[in-house]
């Protein structure tokens, strides 16, 4: 009988985190400790490393995710550990696991089986308090908004223009919508507001593209928090609020190390999600990653067409990095998901079904390769695959130029990693194409949103409906037509509709508002019905997870 994720992590025997740093030449005295197995890398690192030469860059990535699971944080993890037992020195760069899937319907964000970070609970929990921070200074915002409309408004703010959402890092629906401000004059001005999950929080966004202390607070006092009288923009600057968010943010900017199974150090910060924000880790802990060793993993969220065109036209934009090579993960059961087998017979040979629904890694593949980058395609295998479904898919996507490896992490740690790992680093070595970005930044912001719609999606069209497109003008107008933008889309499906599986064609996009992220830098685009503060489930994962007083451990964690 297999382990749970959460018995194996805890059976682990985790080396002090200054051991672990250590060995990849970092001080015990650049170390902030949380604890013995996690710690935050200090300022004084950052610039004791900064003319280092960079390691070579490989982001994990996968097909649209479905019931049947894919496993990507698993196979970045073991990839790393594959990567340091072929002796080349590799660090894991990673994002954080919010609250809200963790209690949800997905979740943790540890990896899986043999291919995990430790310690795996606190991670999943409050880890060292980032996101209860950024929360903070998102709601100390929304605070003082409200506060400055109710002590005279000297700033003219109109009311049915505040943009500005609360934020808190857990699934709650009946947040999406409320009204404030009701009972006595004293209370506050009456009005609708939102709440949006964490991980979108615009402050989320910032500080995991700013590059420094002196960004992260020019960004902070960018944000547009809502529009005067005259429709001009009020910032969180107007409202002094710049100085006291970053004072919450001082050490949430920071870095934190951990460990994987096997000992090897991954660095994870940042945790914005790839369907509603741009779903990258922070860029300092990526480039941290990249002067500290000679070989960095990291990962982009949910399917290629979401986490990693994110990655690549948004972050690599703004930092100029460039991936020397992609790794796509896909499993037999997604492909035949996506084929129209249902999740109960998923584990059942279907050769025609894989046939049919290969197409959907087709197209992720087809857009890595359009941007330049050499493709590794990899199987995260399972016991009930077959090797003809296995010899299929091989031949399949090496027949469109890429390198293909069975991944076995979850079952044998980075030693079942090490076909991929072989595989990753033949893909370095070939010769690298040009690096192509889906859109240039002079292109107009509804131009850059039919690019994303018509390359990367394969869709015929795109749909604005007459509130998105006045808010597009008005963004332009404004000064931000040169930002890349954020696509707001359903994660299981090319489309906006969830229900079209495979690769669809022929659809229209339909867009239904926008807002601009100034101090992010990016425009989001809202499309179909994707939503910004999620549900839970009818049984959430909260209803399995337990701490037991006897034995001192949480159980029901995965």
């Amino acid at each position: 009988m297999f382990k749970s994720d959460i018995e194996i992590a805890q059976e682990a025997k985790m080396s002090h985190i200054r051991d672990i740093a250590g060995r990849f030449g970092i001080a015990e005295d650049e170390l902030e400790f949380y604890g013995k197995y996690k710690a935050k890398l200090t300022d004084e690192l950052e610039k004791r490393v900064a003319g280092n030469k960079d390691g070579k860059l490989i982001l994990v990535t996968a097909i649209n995710p479905t019931p049947a699971g894919e496993g990507k944080t698993t196979i970045s993890i073991g990839l790393t550990e594959a990567l340091n037992k072929l002796g080349k020195k590799t660090m894991a760069a990673l994002r954080e696991p919010s609250l809200g899937p963790c209690f949800g319907i997905k979740g943790g964000a540890a990896g899986g089986g043999y291919s995990q970070v430790v310690p795996m609970e606190d991670l999943n929990l409050h880890f060292t308090g980032d996101f209860h921070a950024i929360t903070s200074a998102n709601n100390l915002l929304a605070a003082l908004l409200d506060n400055h409309i109710q002590q005279g408004n000297e700033l003219q703010i109109d009311t049915r223009q505040v943009v500005w959402k609360r934020c808190l890092d857990m699934n709650d629906r009946v947040l999406r919508n409320i009204v404030i401000g009701l009972g006595a004059k004293a209370d506050g001005v009456v009005r609708e507001d939102h709440f949006v999950i964490t991980v979108a929080s615009e402050i989320m966004a910032i500080l995991c593209l700013a590059t420094d202390m002196a960004d992260l607070k020019k960004r902070l006092s960018e944000i547009i928090v809502a529009y005067n009288y005259a429709g001009e923009p009020v910032t969180a600057g107007d409202l002094h609020a710049t100085g006291a968010m970053a004072a919450l943010l001082k050490d949430a900017i920071k870095p934190n190390i951990i460990q994987t199974l096997e000992g090897n150090p991954a660095i994870i910060h940042g945790g914005p999600f790839a369907n509603i924000a741009h779903g990258c880790n922070s860029v300092r802990a990526t480039k941290m990653a990249l002067k500290l060793s000679d070989y960095v993993v990291t990962e982009a969220g949910f399917g290629a067409d979401l986490g990693a065109e994110k990655f690549l036209d948004i972050k690599c934009r703004k930092t100029g990095l460039r991936p020397d090579a992609v790794v796509i993960v896909a499993t037999v059961k997604a492909l035949k998901y996506n084929g129209g087998v249902k999740k109960e017979n998923l584990s059942e040979e279907n050769l025609e079904a894989l046939k049919a629904g290969i197409v959907n890694l087709d197209k992720h593949i087809e857009n890595m390769q359009n941007f330049g980058l050499n493709v590794v395609v990899t199987l995260n295998a399972f016991a009930t695959d077959t090797e003809a479904e296995h010899n299929f898919i091989k031949e399949h996507v090496e027949g469109m130029g890429c390198e293909f490896a069975l991944a076995r992490v979850w079952e044998k740690g980075g030693e079942g990693g090490i076909e991929l790992a072989n595989k990753v680093l033949k893909a370095i070595e070939k010769e690298q194409k040009p690096f192509t970005l889906t859109y240039s930044d002079d292109m107009g912001l509804k131009d850059k949103v039919k690019a994303i719609a018509t390359k990367i999606y394969g869709a015929k069209d795109v749909s604005f409906a007459p509130a998105a497109s006045k808010m597009l003008d008005k963004i332009e107008k404004m000064g931000f037509a040169n930002f890349p933008v954020c696509m707001a889309k359903t994660q299981y499906s090319l489309s906006d509709d969830q229900t079209k599986l495979g690769r669809p064609e022929g659809f229209t996009l339909n867009v239904r508002d926008a807002y601009v992220s100034a101090g992010a830098g990016f425009v989001v685009i809202l499309t179909g019905s994707i939503m910004t503060m999620p549900g839970l489930p009818k049984v959430p994962a909260a209803d399995n997870i337990d701490f037991d007083e006897t034995t001192g451990k949480i159980t029901g964690l995965f």
